[in-house]
């Protein structure tokens, strides 16, 4: 190989060419930011159930018809078990221990034939019936005593449901935002979450999708533009200084 070939810029190292500008007018503007200090925050769960993060279950109740290769669901199920699941059950502890809200959002229907779901989740044939093993939530990041659930049954949290209700009764102005999957449910959530005017922060090791790509394109569109973009470690640590 030659050294001019040996010094092709990579590709993708600059995918956003307004990264800077963001991070500049937004990021980094009065008012923008805010620590927790200034915010009643929440942590907001997303869709962290049988339906579509377990295997064997709804979504991947038959791995060869789910319509992803064997592939893509090695990669999630290994991110959810080894990363994701564990940073959230992390996230929630210390969010109880501090009397901060922990909110959960599930994937279920009003009526058992799901007569009542989006036309969306009808087309993907989406549907976890009240009382059915996948609306349960995962046993490591399930709900404690009294804490919200969200049942909806289309991609977006806020536009299908009561939540910027209830979380403007609670007086939250800030999310923390962890779930499935990166680039839909979770992605839609922080969009609608900024444009209504909460402070969102992304944990970019509380979330999963099926392909490091999609990853990766949902950590570089949400940065800056819709969130700040923060691992479990810089979370942990934000909530300590605070609150310790």
């Amino acid at each position: 190989m030659s050294d001019q070939e040996e010094k092709q810029p990579d590709p993708y190292m600059n995918i956003d060419p307004l990264r800077d500008t963001y991070r500049e007018k937004i990021a980094e503007a009065a008012g923008r930011t805010h620590s927790l200090q200034r915010h009643n925050t929440a942590l907001l769960c997303i869709d962290m159930q049988y339906l579509d993060a377990a295997p064997g279950f709804g979504v991947f109740a038959d791995a060869d018809s789910s319509g992803l290769p064997p592939e893509s669901q090695a990669y999630y199920f290994d991110r959810l078990e080894s990363l994701v699941l564990p940073n959230v059950r992390r996230l929630q502890e210390a969010f109880r221990a501090n009397r901060l809200e922990v909110v959960h959002t599930r994937i279920q229907s009003l009526t058992q034939d799901g007569r009542d779901r989006g036309p969306g989740h009808k087309r993907l044939n989406l549907h976890a019936p009240p009382g059915s093993k996948e609306a349960e939530f995962l046993p490591i990041i399930a709900p404690h005593g009294d804490e919200i659930v969200i049942n909806k049954t289309a991609s977006g949290v806020f536009t299908s449901t009561n939540l910027e209700y209830v979380l403007r009764n609670l007086g939250i102005t800030g999310l923390f935002v962890v779930g499935v999957y990166s680039n839909e449910c979770v992605s839609t959530a922080v969009r609608d979450a900024c444009d209504l005017g909460f402070y969102v922060t992304l944990i970019s090791d509380g979330i999963a999708t099926v392909t490091p790509e999609l990853q990766q394109a949902t950590d570089t569109t949400m940065k800056d533009r819709y969130a700040r973009l923060m691992d479990t470690e810089e979370a942990l640590s934000e909530i300590e200084g605070v609150f310790l």
